[in-house]
């Protein structure tokens, strides 16, 4: 049992290492912001697009880009999320409904 536990934990481990080779790209506002993340979660890199405005911008126009980088973000991030689930799911069925958060 105990080798069983070993072995899962190392499956484990490779699979989370595995995870932050994984590169997933949100989108929002029609593709004006990118945001690149891995499958770990951690963001590297937010691109907006320069003609994101057609004018010089005004306070709406910076509140409209905090959303939509908000959006990309959040895009991202459950693309990570969806993953890790990938990723992860075969071990955590293994676990025997042991109820650990996140599997």
């Amino acid at each position: 049992m105990m080798k069983q536990a070993q072995k899962m934990a190392a499956d484990m481990q490779r699979a989370q290492e595995a995870l932050a080779d994984v590169e997933v790209e949100g989108t929002a506002g029609g593709g004006a912001v990118k945001v690149q993340a891995t499958g770990d979660g951690q963001v590297l890199a937010v691109t907006i697009d320069p003609d994101i405005f057609d004018g010089p911008p005004d306070a709406d126009d910076f509140e409209m880009l905090g959303d939509t980088v908000t959006a990309a973000l959040n895009d991202a991030l459950t693309k990570a999320r969806t993953a890790q689930e990938q990723a992860m799911g075969p071990l955590a069925g293994g676990m025997g409904g042991l109820g650990l958060p996140g599997m």
